[in-house]
């Protein structure tokens, strides 16, 4: 079995995309979480409902940049392939 330099980066890059994959895990918990506390709070405070939601969706396109960074890098590493050039 021969493994050349191009076959290992092809393969370190698979593995650097998957890995990279990873961060859609945190938020996805976070926005879950941020989520059911603003309906707690909307629960307690109907009357807040406006600017918890308002908070709620800031906060929750601040932590889905982690998720889109992560997606960006892999699919560079699998179509891009930066490493071969």
């Amino acid at each position: 079995m021969n493994i050349t330099g191009e076959d290992l980066i092809l393969a370190c890059s698979a593995i650097g995309a998957g890995i990279a994959l990873i961060a859609g895990v945190g938020p996805g918990i976070g926005q879950g979480y941020a989520a059911g506390q603003a309906a707690a709070a909307v629960g307690r405070n109907p009357g807040a409902r406006g600017s918890v939601t308002t908070t709620m969706l800031l906060g929750q396109a601040v932590a889905e940049t982690t998720g889109l960074y992560g997606f960006a890098i892999a699919i560079v590493l699998v179509f891009v392939k930066p490493l071969l050039w």
